[in-house]
């Protein structure tokens, strides 16, 4: 798919992911969805892609929902795909469904201004750091809707529903340091070191750990905030250290440290991820 409202790029092992309308603030539309969900296909697809780092060009990260609809921007729901029911489905949903589903870890980073869309896309993303410039807003009781992209879900996980229910309930724009003091960003940046903090995170984790390790870990963080006993924690862990304990990275990552030498991790993530979630929730397993 040829993208016209993102830029994609890789470079040592990081995908790039550039929200690309600046003269709109990156302003959230159909199309950009669209592309946003083909970059991340691109990157599960991709065994050279270890992380990837989304941010947007210009001044602004995404200023959420295009209105140039007018009052009319949102009378036609989501997306063009409906449910079963003949409901549209949310597209911001569909983003950060995607992004949940990524086999590699996500890092946000923030550069300006992230209201609506702009900000709930981002809760997914594993780590989310901010430019002093930024500015965010769960600003949908402002304009006479309701969150969406599925934050309902993330944001109360992320910073506790006493924080959530206070932004979401005022739809206020607040400034990167509130996000911080919130628990919604790990740190905040000066414009010009942004991208290289996001690039040194990145580089940690596409250097030094395995891919496939990565890539389970990050679905069990995940999955595992919605279950309801640690024991299904324990399923997924047991079915984990079974499949990749006898695996060709588990040598190499003892054997690398043994001898004090970098470790090359040879599993990839397209061909050799193990499914250690069947059956997670299979109270027969104890």
């Amino acid at each position: 798919m040829e993208h016209s409202e993102i830029l994609y790029d890789v470079a040592d092992h990081i995908a790039t992911i550039t929200l690309n309308r600046p003269d709109r603030l990156n302003a959230f539309t159909n199309n950009m969805m669209r592309e946003i969900i083909s970059a991340f296909d691109i990157t599960d697809a991709d065994d050279d892609v270890r992380a990837v780092i989304v941010t947007g060009a210009g001044r602004g990260f995404c200023a959420g929902a295009d209105l140039g609809g007018g009052g009319d921007t949102f009378a036609g729901g989501g997306s063009d795909e409906q449910t079963s029911i003949g409901i549209p489905r949310d597209g911001g949903g569909k983003v950060s469904l995607r992004i949940f589903d990524s086999k590699k870890p996500v890092i946000g980073a923030i550069n300006g201004a992230a209201v609506g869309v702009g900000v709930t896309m981002t809760l997914p993303m594993d780590i989310r750091i901010a430019s002093d410039q930024a500015k965010f807003g769960f600003v949908f009781a402002r304009r006479g809707i309701v969150p969406e992209a599925c934050s309902s879900w993330f944001l109360p996980r992320i910073v506790g529903i006493s924080q959530a229910a206070e932004w979401c309930y005022s739809g206020r724009v607040f400034p990167a340091q509130e996000a911080l003091d919130g628990g919604l960003v790990r740190s905040v940046h000066s414009g010009d070191e942004l991208l290289a903090v996001a690039r040194s995170i990145a580089a940690d984790i596409a250097e030094n750990a395995a891919p496939v390790s990565v890539a389970l870990t990050r679905q069990m963080l995940w999955r595992m905030l919605g279950a309801e006993h640690p024991m299904v924690a324990h399923r997924v862990d047991s079915r984990g250290i079974k499949a990749r304990g006898s695996s060709a990275d588990a040598r190499e990552g003892v054997e690398s440290f043994l001898e004090k030498r970098p470790a090359a991790y040879s599993n990839s993530v397209s061909g050799e991820l193990p499914d250690i979630f069947a059956g997670w929730e299979d109270p027969e397993f104890e």
